[in-house]
């Protein structure tokens, strides 16, 4: 999966960069498709058709409103895009950190979410464009605007809007989503739970999920334990359970690994296991009406995720680098960012909306079985052209 090699130059990524005349895909004359020989012994001739090859020149550039490499131009330049500040978003961060969105004609204002959970709403209402997270939120979602629910005002508890997956952004590994207890808890065993105060950055999600699946497994039922949401999400939990508001806390890294240093916690599971191993964790959404609305503007921020995509999978400084530069809080040391466990980051080649159906099929099954969802669901409602 991650591997130390160098970390790629930001120029021999970006698109752009200089401009090198030459016979074009379709065929058409560039400048370098030109007689040099021509060019300098025509005169007149030889002027008119340097001429003629610089107009083709600024018309490749220009016919399509775009870049002189002939990209459309963006309908929407100034993107609001909320993600969850975990190892998840691994791809985006290093997109947004090494100035890949900007090479494609984009101004990304990042704006950290507790869970997909918690930002949906607002980007079904078109205050958010596009939104970065749990498959399960949007699932569950999706689902809820099927059946005619709608978010509002008055109803702010509702969960639902017209979602488009167009990439995927995450499968776990192992290490990276797990339960953490103190290292003075007389919880030592999975059994040790029952009636116990399980911490999660939100209600019946993918990581309540992922938990549930492995309670079962050691044939624990989910209701056994209490789970209760941290409203500060991943970033508050190592400090409340460290305060003892909970027994055990579900972390995504680096929130778990944060934990581990500064106050000792330690894994009592990992969730890399049975029915969740190698799961699909986060992918990114528009909605629909969004992606009809703004066809270039999500191409581009498509392009420049899949580039953030690539590197993150295999360049493990590149994430560390990214992570050590978010704003804020946010931001990690370097010894917190060199310890932290990656999940593996799909990478696609395709249009935008290339994904892993059966991959996505699968958080469906799991959902129907360990979240008592929808039997009727079918995720083809998600999927671009589906």
């Amino acid at each position: 999966m991650q591997s130390s090699s160098a970390w790629p130059a930001p120029a021999a990524r970006a698109a752009g960069g200089v401009f090198i005349a030459s016979r074009a895909p379709g065929g058409a004359v560039t400048a370098a498709g030109l007689s040099r020989r021509s060019l300098l012994t025509a005169g007149v001739r030889g002027t008119a058709l340097l001429v003629t090859a610089v107009t083709l020149l600024l018309a490749a550039g220009c016919s399509t409103g775009g870049s002189a490499a002939g990209t459309p131009r963006v309908e929407k330049p100034d993107l609001t895009v909320a993600v969850v500040p975990a190892v998840d978003s691994a791809g985006f961060f290093i997109a947004l950190e090494e100035g890949l969105f900007k090479a494609q004609g984009l101004n990304v204002k990042f704006v950290p979410a507790i869970s997909s959970a918690t930002v949906i709403d607002q980007q079904a209402e078109g205050k958010i464009d596009i939104t970065g997270g749990n498959y399960v939120s949007y699932i569950q979602a999706q689902s809820n605007w099927d059946a005619g629910m709608r978010p509002s005002p008055s109803r702010p508890d509702v969960l639902a809007g017209n979602l488009d997956i167009f990439a995927e952004g995450s499968v776990l590994q192992p290490g990276v989503i797990g339960l953490y207890t103190m290292p003075n808890s007389p919880i030592t065993t999975l059994e040790q739970l029952k009636g116990q105060v399980i911490g999660n950055n939100a209600p019946k999600n993918l990581t309540y999920m992922l938990a549930a699946s492995v309670l079962a497994g050691h044939g624990i039922s989910p209701g056994d334990v209490h789970f209760v949401v941290a409203e500060g999400g991943f970033p508050k939990m190592p400090t409340e359970l460290k305060a003892g508001a909970f027994n055990a806390v579900v972390l995504n890294e680096p929130f778990g690994s944060v934990a581990a240093l500064s106050d000792g916690a330690v894994t009592l599971t990992d969730f890399d296991q049975g029915a969740t191993t190698n799961f699909p964790v986060e992918g990114y959404v528009v909605t629909k009406q969004w992606a009809r609305k703004y066809p270039h503007t999500l191409a581009a921020f498509y392009k420049a995720l899949e580039e953030g995509q690539q590197i993150a999978d295999t360049s493990r400084g590149a994430v560390e680098a990214a992570f050590e530069s978010l704003p804020g809080p946010l931001g990690l040391p370097k010894d917190t960012a060199a310890v932290m466990a990656l999940d593996s980051y799909p990478v696609s080649t395709g249009p935008v909306g290339s994904v892993d159906t059966v991959q996505l099929r699968r958080v469906v099954d799991v959902m129907q079985r360990f979240l008592g969802f929808n039997q009727a669901f079918n995720i083809d409602s998600m999927l671009m052209g589906g």
